[in-house]
């Protein structure tokens, strides 16, 4: 087993890794394999997603604890809608719970939450609990959590196109004025810094319309374990990957 505590150390005080101990702005996780963790435990494939939930909590206080400003999970997908009714109700009722339960966690730890992705297919008493917690953790900074929920990388790239088109046809928008920067501002994740770190567990080797923008220049991690059983060693493990990547942005290499 890694020493926890040696890794932390080394990564705060620049002796683990070519970055120098730097560990990423942002980090974006893929939280697979829930279903497949109960299943193979003889469970319904909900309560593989209800661990998961204690994942999250372990790897929100692990952000916090490393001093990292962004994590964002994907949560649910525009594709998850085709998995079983049952399962996807249990999913709705997850999240209304969880935002629920882990309200006062985020207020104590000083975290902002957002849940990004579409609203408009979401029940109104779950569009509800969102802005509920997002109100009230709105101005918390330690940390902005990121939940993606009915997201998907290309349904998002054309809502954005679709905001563009619309500026663009009333006059307000230039075609000339169109980049990436003006781009990114009318994504989901508008404000919020591109992920330099990519996770995607369960070994799926993948990024499954996740942040299809935003990945770009992302390093990019696989760990085998399931997220249910995902913990601060799989995070620091990740970490240590990232850290020794040269990050060139089409430069070339030192």
């Amino acid at each position: 087993m890694t020493n926890l505590s040696l890794i932390h150390d080394s990564l705060t005080d620049g002796r683990y890794g070519k970055m120098g101990g730097q560990v990423p702005t942002h980090i974006a996780i893929v939280m697979d394999g829930n279903g497949r963790w109960a299943t193979q435990r003889g469970m319904p494939r909900i309560m593989g997603h209800q661990k998961g939930v204690d994942a999250v909590r372990r790897t929100v206080e692990a952000c916090i604890d490393l001093g990292i400003r962004y994590l964002t999970l994907y949560a649910f997908s525009t594709e998850n809608w085709r998995r079983p009714l049952e399962e996807v109700n249990g999913l709705m009722f997850l999240l209304k719970r969880t935002l629920k339960t882990e309200l006062k966690t985020f207020e104590e730890n000083n975290v902002c939450l957002k849940v990004i992705g579409r609203r408009d297919r979401l029940a109104p008493d779950v569009v509800a609990s969102i802005e509920q917690v997002e109100h009230q953790t709105a101005s918390n900074t330690a940390l902005t959590l990121q939940i993606a929920f009915d997201y998907g990388g290309r349904d998002e790239i054309v809502r954005a196109v679709r905001q563009i088109a619309s500026r663009v046809k009333s006059g307000d928008l230039a075609i000339d004025e169109i980049d990436e920067t003006l781009f990114a501002q009318c994504l989901d994740t508008a404000g919020v810094p591109d992920p330099e770190l990519f996770i995607r567990v369960s070994s799926v080797l993948r990024i499954s319309n996740f942040l299809t923008w935003q990945t770009t220049y992302s390093e990019l991690v696989f760990p085998e374990t399931y997220w249910p059983d995902f913990t601060k060693d799989d995070l620091l493990s990740a970490i240590h990957h990232f850290q020794k990547c040269e990050r060139r942005f089409g430069r070339a290499a030192s």
